[in-house]
């Protein structure tokens, strides 16, 4: 990715780490009297994050152990398998979610968690031809996505 975008957002402790990647799933109910949780929910929910800095504030939190910590995060990229006409570098695409097979070895690549279903993304990088044999047998490509 490139020049990505960083926001301040408060995460349990245990995870502000650099690097370390989450899928944000929106606020907790024991969030409702917080006098900060607008700064813990500030991402957009279903969206996948990436940790790339830590900061010195730190909060006490009744649904993190040992609290929250402020981090700078980016958006992280998905990766994704799509077909071959899709797979252009810094085109814009709607992934589709049409194979249902879930024992398939492929799934998890075919419907990633932190895409937003019906949001558009651009292709920021084609990583090569699927690592396993698609079972409806299409040709895929492994992609890197973004939010666009």
């Amino acid at each position: 990715m490139t020049d990505a975008k960083t926001k301040v957002t408060l995460v349990g402790t245990v995870l502000a780490k650099p690097g370390t990647e989450f899928i944000y799933e929106g606020e907790a109910a024991e969030c409702g009297t917080c006098k900060v949780k607008k700064a813990c929910n500030n991402l957009q929910k279903g969206r996948k994050y990436r940790v790339v800095s830590i900061r010195t504030t730190h909060h006490d939190c009744t649904v993190h152990l040992n609290g929250t910590t402020a981090v700078e995060v980016t958006e992280a990229p998905i990766t994704l398998l799509i077909s071959p006409e899709m797979a252009i570098i810094n085109s814009k695409i709607k992934p589709e979610f049409s194979c249902n097979k879930h024992d398939c070895r492929s799934f998890d690549l075919c419907r990633p968690e932190g895409i937003v279903e019906g949001e558009k993304y651009i292709v920021v990088d084609v990583l090569g031809n699927a690592p396993n044999i698609c079972d409806k047998g299409r040709v895929l490509k492994l992609v890197e996505i973004k939010p666009a």
